[in-house]
């Protein structure tokens, strides 16, 4: 049987998802200014520091214009956290990647998002699995 979008069940989870986003973003933020970055690059920063990876790429995972990126890569490239360098794979190609300074930055990052951390950490690593697999389906990524 298919669920309405308007029953409370729907309504409730859709509501609480929201809440766990904003408070997410907040602490993402508060974290970020406390380094003096902003929100974006401090999330692009979060992303080089798993590995490093060309613009576009970037641009697809936070859904956003390759020349936004590119100024963010930029900006932290000035503040000597991300480099480019040559993709190996294909040396027409340059990635963006972490300097050590950049990967102690996010370090930092990391430990200081408290909120995305602690109530996870009340989970089993069922519950997060089972969690992490919702969230997947919910956005239509392959469960592999």
């Amino acid at each position: 049987m298919a669920t309405s979008r308007t029953d409370p069940l729907t309504l409730e989870v859709v509501e609480l998802i929201g809440t766990v986003v904003a408070r997410y973003y907040e602490e993402y933020e508060q974290a970020a200014a406390e380094h003096s970055l902003t929100g974006a690059q401090a999330r692009v920063l979060g992303l080089l520091s798993v590995e490093p990876m060309p613009m576009r790429r970037i641009a697809r995972k936070l859904k956003c214009e390759p020349s936004n990126v590119t100024g963010i890569v930029d900006r932290l490239e000035a503040r000597d956290l991300v480099e480019r360098r040559p993709d190996p794979a294909d040396r027409r190609v340059k990635l963006a990647a972490p300097t050590e300074k950049g990967l102690a930055t996010a370090a930092q990052l990391r430990d200081a998002l408290g909120f995305a951390r602690e109530p996870l950490a009340e989970l089993s690593v069922e519950e997060r699995q089972v969690l992490r697999d919702l969230l997947k389906r919910m956005l239509g990524e392959s469960l592999v």
